[in-house]
């Protein structure tokens, strides 16, 4: 069992332990020693944490144990983070976390020690497909918490050897049930930090783990006019309004990054609507392939309701998504994450948008 300290993963425990599991509790050590200084308690992976999830295996009579993980997270999380906003992407380091760290590394921990599941305080869901003979990766049952978004990189091994026990629950039910057995996370406050950028600075973040430097450049319309300076590419992300730093008659949103030309365009709101996302990266969940274009939902978000699109695979591991209502800030880095129904049919990385 996964454990971060937090009440989720805390009650997955309880859960599992009370259904007859043998179950042991793991928490993961993400930061060096001399790195652990900048993750506070508003973000995850703190040492209170760590603390706090031992002692929650202490009340359920659980083993707890610690593994470092603290090069994968560096290599696969952190240093995709930086090289992807140096590339003018926006990358969601939480998804990255999740599928490198928390589920491949952690899987293949399982692997060795030859446990049967690894489970996780996730809002989602799985189950076995009888006649298609493949797992399916499911909405959490909490339309409020629901996280099969950041799960669609899971494969079918993985989803075999998975175990989601909040997939039916809601969260005020999980506070209930925490609060019963007087664990001592039962309200602690959900983190919604970057946990390595507790500040939300990343430019500072990046700038200081790296070396690089971000020069001023032209903003500019669709046209090519010249607007006003930016303060370094690196500072603006797809779809943003507040701060560009230009007035206009129309609130103006930033459409594109070119970091070739240094060169930031902006536009007005319904000049910088896209209608066409094409994703790699994509990994095939509740079917192995999508052998004609078909009619799904797609989130391009992760606080987005998914919105009706044509799909269509225009390569092994590449779909183009062709929105029935054009959408704001479909950007390259982030996940687009195809739904039928409750069930998540395949997801992967948006490249570009038009």
């Amino acid at each position: 069992m996964a454990m971060s300290g937090g009440v989720d993963s805390s009650v997955s425990a309880l859960l599992l332990r009370d259904a007859g599991f043998d179950v042991e509790g793991v928490t993961l050590k993400l930061f060096d020693n001399e790195d652990a200084c900048i993750v506070d308690e508003k973000s995850c992976c703190s040492l209170k944490d760590a603390e706090d999830a031992r002692q929650v295996c202490l009340e359920l009579g659980i083993p707890h144990f610690v593994y470092n993980f603290t090069r994968t997270f560096n290599e696969d999380v952190i240093d995709r983070f930086c090289n992807g906003y140096l590339s003018c992407a926006t990358p969601n380091p939480c998804i990255d976390c999740n599928r490198f760290v928390k589920f491949a590394a952690l899987q293949q921990r399982r692997r060795e020690l030859a446990f049967d599941f690894m489970a996780t305080g996730h809002y989602a869901r799985r189950c076995f497909n009888e006649e298609t003979g493949r797992f399916e990766l499911k909405r959490g049952l909490d339309a409020g918490k629901d996280q099969s978004y950041v799960l669609f990189h899971l494969d079918q091994d993985t989803l075999a050897h998975m175990l989601f026990p909040l997939g039916e629950l809601t969260k005020p039910q999980v506070r209930e049930l925490a609060e019963t057995h007087g664990f001592i996370n039962a309200h602690k406050a959900e983190s919604q930090d970057i946990c390595f950028v507790p500040d939300g600075d990343y430019a500072n973040f990046i700038a200081k783990r790296t070396g690089a430097t971000f020069e001023p450049g032209p903003i500019v319309n669709r046209d090519g006019k010249m607007l006003g300076e930016h303060t370094g590419l690196i500072h603006y992300t797809i779809g943003q309004r507040k701060g560009i730093g230009v007035a206009a008659p129309e609130p103006l949103y930033v459409y594109a990054k070119y970091p070739v030309r240094n060169e930031l365009v902006v536009d007005t709101d319904a000049n910088t609507l896209c209608t066409c996302v094409e994703v790699n990266d994509v990994n095939f969940i509740a079917r192995a392939s999508l052998p004609h274009p078909d009619r799904f939902a797609v989130k391009t978000h992760y606080r987005q309701t998914a919105r009706p699109a044509t799909v269509e695979q225009t390569g092994e591991s590449e779909v183009r998504i062709t929105l029935e209502t054009p959408q704001r800030a479909c950007a390259p880095g982030q996940a687009a994450v195809i739904y039928d129904g409750d069930s998540v049919v395949c997801g992967g990385t948006i490249v570009r948008s038009v």
